[in-house]
């Protein structure tokens, strides 16, 4: 279960996405305050945690700003953790034990769960889970730290990206090839599967795109 102070900061972070509050506008911590029935210090904080993200700009002695993260950029980020993410499959694959297996297991399984729900944000944080395993078992700290910095910026787009049609049975699909290859000790598949997993290219970026902009041009009509 969320937190409550990760369901506001997740609120926050749907409200930029989907164009309900537009780049450039002000976060003002007052009236948001008002609008969820909480102090400004838990907006605070969610703000601070979206201008981890990028989502937010702080401005001095103006307040917080709604950003915007243009395609190339996003494009470029996903690639590299995709890569990041695929040396951790690879360290895994190697590393791990049929424990850590049962473990892989299980977390696909929870997966599998969420996504019987139709709830692609409890699909989001059980993937979520699932991959801060490979990251734990392929060991490495600097490795996680670097995906830790990247994961943050890009958090709101692989939230997003899971409401796209049939994306959560895909992405379990993969989970499936990860988890065979790294039972099997197999390295380079793992590496490869999970590059495929991460990565967003192709249709899949395009997907992406057109789930920001139909969201966004529904709130600005």
């Amino acid at each position: 279960m969320k937190k409550p102070e990760t369901s506001l900061r997740d609120a926050l972070e749907d409200r930029i996405l989907t164009g309900m509050i537009r780049p450039g506008e002000r976060l003002d911590e007052a009236a948001l305050a008002h609008e969820f029935n909480v102090s400004r210090t838990p907006i605070r904080q969610a703000l601070f945690q979206l201008a981890a993200t990028g989502l937010v700009e702080h401005i001095p002695r103006r307040g917080a700003f709604a950003a915007e993260v243009g395609p190339q950029k996003l494009s470029e980020m996903f690639e590299v953790i995709a890569e990041l993410e695929s040396l951790c499959a690879r360290n895994c694959a190697r590393r791990a034990t049929a424990l850590d297996v049962q473990e892989l297991t299980a977390l696909h399984r929870a997966c599998a769960q969420a996504a019987g729900s139709g709830d692609s944000d409890a699909y989001y944080y059980a993937n979520e889970e699932f991959h801060a395993a490979i990251r734990s078992i392929g060991g490495n700290g600097f490795l996680h730290g670097e995906i830790d910095r990247l994961q943050k910026r890009l958090q709101a787009y692989r939230r997003l990206q899971l409401r796209a049609r049939d994306r959560m049975s895909s992405s379990l699909e993969e989970h499936e090839t990860i988890v065979t290859a790294i039972k099997s000790g197999d390295s380079n598949a793992a590496a490869a599967a999970m590059r495929g997993h991460v990565s967003i290219q192709g249709d899949r970026f395009a997907d992406l795109l057109a789930t920001l902009s139909r969201t966004q041009a529904g709130h600005a009509a």
